[in-house]
């Protein structure tokens, strides 16, 4: 009945982080952090558990002096994100 879920987007930050990054080409560190309500150590630590699976890609720069980091799905991302979500919405169909 659960077949085709995700793991890695069990969590509601990842969750969330791929949502975000689905309808944007790419969002920054403070959006993510302002869009979730979440700290910084808890968007850095779940970027950075979608990263090591190749879902996200993360990029620092420095914009003149201050550090950016940007977010962007990968295709693995998007393909693995939609297989989740076609998987919740069998499971809900399945339900009734």
């Amino acid at each position: 009945m659960i077949e085709g879920l995700n793991k890695a987007f069990e969590n509601r930050l990842r969750l969330g982080i791929m949502g975000l990054l689905m309808v944007n080409s790419k969002i920054s560190f403070n959006d993510l952090k302002e869009e979730l309500g979440a700290t910084d150590g808890n968007i850095s630590s779940h970027a950075n558990a979608l990263e090591k699976l190749k879902y996200l890609t993360i990029e620092k720069q420095f914009v003149g002096k201050k550090p950016q980091t940007t977010y962007r799905v990968s295709n693995a991302g998007k393909t693995a994100f939609i297989l989740h979500v076609q998987a919740l919405e069998t499971l809900l169909k399945n339900m009734k």
